[in-house]
């Protein structure tokens, strides 16, 4: 039976379950994404062109093209720092000429989705200019996804003090919820949001005006899948239940299902990435406080295994296949 299924944020976790369920012709497939990105060559790209971010709609398009290793070669070939257009990917510089031909920014991602025979619709969750900001426990305040997430520079080198908590997140401008986001929301059996950064892929999308009335209008069950791993200075020392808790902030009390990994990292896996990015697995501090009510806890074995720990696109796409099925309730 077919199936309406929509994504909202980014990340490769997103990425893995966009590639994992296109092979099923019986889901039509919607991928909402932020707009909010301002690091690297796309924010250079969206500053210098006034243009929204390109990159996680290039990372989209990617996932859901009929050939994606091909489409993904293309996308991400990166030219030479020492040329004049240096560090930036054909796909980033494709999606700008393609915005400047057709007048829009939609217009270019039909073109695209033509062109590369994309099967599932890309759409911005707004089509406003904003920016992501984060309120810390000491009152002091950050706007750019580029300064709340990892300096490419330095790992460690941030513009807040990363011991602090994410109290509160906001956007520069109301963000109007893009209508056609609003339609495939409406028109969704089941939503699926994360994984992905939680206050700079996720959050955004949430914070537009009218996402939260749309979800509580939508008769889509929602699943939520949480990371695999903790960031620091965003996440740092969270369990699953504080990741549910800052969603559940943005979407109400909407959430049907909660997907938590439940396979273990190597040992020697998990303490590289504490030394080299101090992060750590994220696990579930408190089963009891899922038992007896919504939303419904789900553990299953997620993560590849090899030394980079990712969400599998196969073992996602099995975890959805459970759950709209009935397997899991």
């Amino acid at each position: 039976m077919a199936m309406n299924i929509t994504t909202i944020g980014w990340g490769s976790g997103t990425f893995g379950v966009l590639s994992g369920l296109k092979r099923n012709p019986d889901f039509r497939l919607a991928a909402i994404v932020s707009v909010a990105d301002s690091g690297g060559t796309t924010g250079y790209l969206r500053d210098t062109f006034g243009i929204l971010p390109p990159g996680d709609f290039r990372r989209s398009l990617v996932a859901l093209a009929e050939d994606t290793e091909a489409t993904r070669r293309l996308f991400e070939y990166q030219f030479a720092d020492e040329s004049p257009i240096g560090g930036n990917k054909i796909g980033n510089l494709l999606i700008t000429a393609l915005v400047d031909l057709s007048g829009s920014f939609e217009g270019w991602l039909e073109a695209v989705s033509r062109m590369f025979r994309v099967r599932g619709k890309v759409i911005p969750v707004t089509l406003e200019d904003i920016h992501i900001g984060v309120r810390f426990e000491d009152g002091t305040e950050i706007v750019g996804e580029k300064y709340i997430d990892i300096s490419e520079k330095n790992p460690f080198e941030r513009a807040h003090n990363p011991s602090l908590a994410i109290t509160e997140a906001f956007l520069t401008g109301p963000g109007r919820l893009n209508p056609r986001a609003r339609e495939a929301i409406m028109n969704s059996d089941y939503i699926i949001i994360g994984p992905g950064d939680l206050y700079t892929s996720i959050v955004p999308n949430l914070l537009c005006e009218g996402m939260r009335e749309t979800l509580a209008l939508s008769p889509a069950k929602i699943v939520y899948i949480c990371n695999a791993m903790t960031k620091y200075g965003e996440t740092t020392n969270f369990a699953a239940e504080d990741f549910v808790r800052v969603i559940e902030q943005y979407t109400g009390d909407r959430l049907d299902y909660v997907v938590v990994n439940s396979a273990e990292v190597a040992p020697d896996v998990a303490e590289l990435y504490e030394r080299t990015e101090k992060k750590i697995p994220l696990r579930i501090r408190d089963r009891t406080s899922f038992a007896g009510r919504r939303p419904t806890l789900v553990e299953r074995d997620l993560v590849n295994a090899t030394d980079v720990v990712r969400h599998d696109p196969d073992k996602l796409y099995s975890l959805i296949v459970d759950i709209v099925d009935g397997w899991i309730k």
